[in-house]
């Protein structure tokens, strides 16, 4: 059994993944972190490993406050968590890398971060490229993820990379597939009036790869 401690921030949007993560819901009335709130979620990695997760919710508007830093320092794990349509909330994440930099100077453990992109169920409304994402990550050594706190997509998955990568276990692609949630979509019929009145019109289409 591993003890592991996480710390992510920004506000709802890492409020909305890790109530997803520890209870399997999603908030949809938002209720700013004061502070910061913690719980504990115990999973299983490859090997049968009980690894017990200790995260740290943190609240956005803490940025500047005197106890940040000893909320960050000596964690695991960091999750830099943002909306992908939010353009705002990733300009932000350069001063909460930072932080967790120096925060971290003078520390025995030096965090995995994680670079987290939410809201991929929005995808037709995302506003930061994936390509500058992957560029981040690239330029500071972050590992990538994508999730939706609203269906859960890959939520379990992200933090079950956190804990692999503090323990330097490699998941390989069928665990990786084993832990995404398979989103379901609901089914339209349309009438036969309708589809008679639509076979001719000209459509488009599109087809995103995630």
């Amino acid at each position: 059994n591993s003890d592991f401690n996480l710390r992510s921030q920004n506000s709802e949007i890492k409020t909305s993944l890790a109530t997803r993560f520890a209870q399997e819901a999603f908030g949809k009335q938002y209720k700013q972190t004061i502070g910061l709130d913690f719980f504990l979620k115990r999973i299983s990695l490859p090997g049968n490993l009980n690894v017990t997760l200790q995260v740290w919710d943190i609240g956005g508007q803490t940025l500047g406050g005197k106890m940040l830093d000893k909320y960050v320092y000596g964690a695991h794990g960091v999750l830099l968590v943002y909306d992908i349509t939010n353009y705002q909330s990733f300009e932000n994440l350069e001063d909460w890398f930072s932080m967790v930099k120096k925060a971290n100077e003078e520390s025995d453990i030096q965090p995995v971060v994680f670079l987290v992109g939410n809201k991929i169920d929005l995808e037709h409304m995302r506003t930061i490229k994936a390509d500058k994402h992957q560029r981040l990550c690239q330029e500071n050594g972050l590992i990538s993820q994508f999730v939706s706190a609203k269906t859960g997509d890959s939520v379990y998955l992200c933090f079950q990379r956190v804990a692999a990568e503090i323990l330097g276990i490699k998941l390989n692609k069928a665990e990786i597939e084993q832990s995404q949630r398979v989103v379901k979509a609901d089914i339209v019929n349309y009438s036969q009036d309708t589809v008679a009145r639509t076979a001719n019109t000209p459509r488009s289409s599109m087809c995103v790869l995630q």
